[in-house]
């Protein structure tokens, strides 16, 4: 590594560090030096003579990669629903298939005056509040987690958003920490079974947002349970791509009004609303 490089000799060595592990290394090595340097795609294009120095942290940048820790976390920058939020390790990284899970909600409510009161169970990195928050004006929000390392990044996105008198952050357990009146529940739940073999890169990520226990349904369960207990009239959920059967079953003779649900991109079913009898 020297000190100094041009930008299309930087480009090149980044490339070739990262092509033995790396899929699509080029566009990679593109991506990590404008995340790097704050720049655009334009930027590099019409800067390749252009001299860098300081490279030592875009070098460490690349052997992280190298190891397949995710570009997310290395940058502390996820994209998602039009917006830069911040992440690490600590919260599980957002996915667009969970953008869909926003758009359900807001199907739900097209009155963006609607004066409800939201529940986030694992807020995670704080996304679905955040998004849903700046849709329904006039709304509240509580924002659940088991994890107080979720919560502070939560924090970071709820502060970067001016959102921090709307939405409120609490530690703890699925609804134990909610005494309010609950109107509309959401939640991505951890829902894949226990012991799945899934791919490395997702080591990195908290092994508690992903694992739902023996089967892979039963945190989601343990929902819907609260849900018709308390007559929570809506809950949009993220589920396993096979589990609508189990919770069709599961709500049969239940007291409800509706049941929906709804594909992702790749035609997998990817959710569910549930609207209960009140």
């Amino acid at each position: 590594m020297r000190s100094k490089y041009l930008v299309k000799e930087l480009l090149k060595e980044i490339t070739e560090l990262l092509n033995p592990h790396i899929p699509r290394a080029s566009r990679e090595a593109q991506l990590l030096l404008m995340a790097h340097l704050n720049i655009d795609e334009l930027w590099i294009i019409t800067h390749q003579s252009s001299e860098v120095a300081d490279t030592q942290k875009l070098f460490d940048w690349v052997n992280r990669r190298i190891k397949n820790e995710p570009f997310e976390y290395i940058t502390n920058s996820v994209s998602f629903y039009s917006e830069e939020f911040f992440i690490k390790e600590g919260a599980l990284i957002p996915r667009p298939e969970t953008e869909l899970l926003i758009d359900e909600v807001i199907k739900n409510f097209p009155d963006k005056e609607s004066a409800l009161t939201f529940v986030e169970v694992g807020v995670g990195s704080g996304i679905i509040s955040v998004i849903l928050a700046r849709h329904f004006l006039n709304a509240r929000f509580i924002a659940v987690d088991i994890s107080q390392a979720a919560l502070d990044i939560a924090k970071v996105n709820v502060d970067k958003f001016g959102l921090s008198e709307r939405i409120e952050l609490r530690l703890g357990s699925l609804l134990e920490p909610i005494t309010e009146k609950v109107d509309y529940l959401v939640s991505n739940p951890p829902y894949i079974e226990d012991g799945v073999a899934l791919e490395s890169n997702l080591d990195y990520e908290p092994q508690n947002a992903l694992f739902g226990g023996k089967v892979g349904d039963e945190i989601i369960k343990e929902l819907l349970d609260e849900v018709l207990k308390q007559k929570i009239k809506f809950f949009t959920c993220e589920m396993g791509y096979d589990q609508q059967d189990k919770i069709r079953t599961y709500l049969e003779n239940k007291n409800i009004e509706s049941l929906e649900f709804y594909k992702d991109y790749s035609s997998f079913d990817r959710g569910f609303t549930l609207k209960v009898q009140t």
